[in-house]
């Protein structure tokens, strides 16, 4: 989780070994009233990520030495901070690679500066929306079949087993929870589960959709949980063999 609830005293760290490019991001990020420092190596990327100094990092794929994929493995083995990943080209892979290891969005390069600080903001939110309802308590789970969603303690269960997701996939399991039986829109999903307008050249929700339903399996019956709907969204079917809670 972020380190403050407060997006105008956000503390954002740049991972990039372009010197010039760090300048102008915190340059302006800066005036949009964050707090931006920058750091130009792999090592110090990664001490300085773990230190809890920061509430969001902006990472780098095409690092010298060990690369932001790397760099952002070794980060999730200790912390769910919120990162960002800039890619130096538009290329699937390794967007999906990003966000598979557990990045909760990517920005292709060159970029425009207001969409950056759009992303920045949006997960931000996220950060806070998530913190915040870790405090709130009597929320009652919800339940389809057996797997059970707690938002208050942001937790999940498979029957007795914890499945850890990352913030994103947290929040959208919640969103298809809650709707179980009906189609949710990619464009609904993307606003309100990324905190962006939705863009048909933008697959992001689709691969974090991937990756949740890697993680939370089928049902006993070998029925998918989470139902891709061409040309629509998405389904959380309701397993014949449960009814919704």
């Amino acid at each position: 989780m972020g380190r403050t609830a407060d997006l105008s005293a956000a503390s954002i760290l740049i991972v990039d070994d372009d010197a010039q490019l760090c300048g102008l991001v915190a340059r302006f990020l800066g005036a949009e009233g964050l707090s931006v420092q920058s750091v130009l190596s792999s090592a110090e990327g990664v001490d300085r990520a773990l230190s809890g100094q920061f509430d969001l990092i902006i990472l780098d794929v095409m690092l010298p030495g060990i690369d932001g994929f790397e760099v952002l493995r070794r980060i999730r083995a200790r912390s769910n901070i919120p990162i960002l990943m800039l890619t130096a080209r538009g290329d699937d892979q390794d967007r999906i690679l990003g966000l598979e290891i557990g990045a909760d969005d990517y920005l292709a390069k060159p970029f425009n500066a207001r969409e950056l600080a759009a992303r920045v903001r949006a997960i931000l939110r996220r950060a806070r929306s998530a913190s915040a309802s870790v405090r709130v308590e009597g929320t009652p789970p919800v339940l389809v079949g057996d797997l059970e969603l707690n938002a208050g303690a942001r937790t999940v269960h498979r029957g007795v087993q914890t499945i850890n997701l990352t913030t994103v996939e947290f929040d959208l399991l919640e969103k298809l929870m809650r709707a179980a039986g009906r189609v949710v829109g990619r464009d609904e999903l993307t606003r309100d589960v990324l905190g962006r307008e939705f863009s048909p050249f933008d697959r992001s929700i689709d691969t974090h959709v991937w990756n949740l339903r890697r993680k939370v399996g089928p049902y006993a019956d070998g029925t998918e949980r989470i139902k891709g709907i061409r040309g629509v969204g998405y389904l959380y079917a309701v397993s014949r063999s449960g009814e919704r809670g």
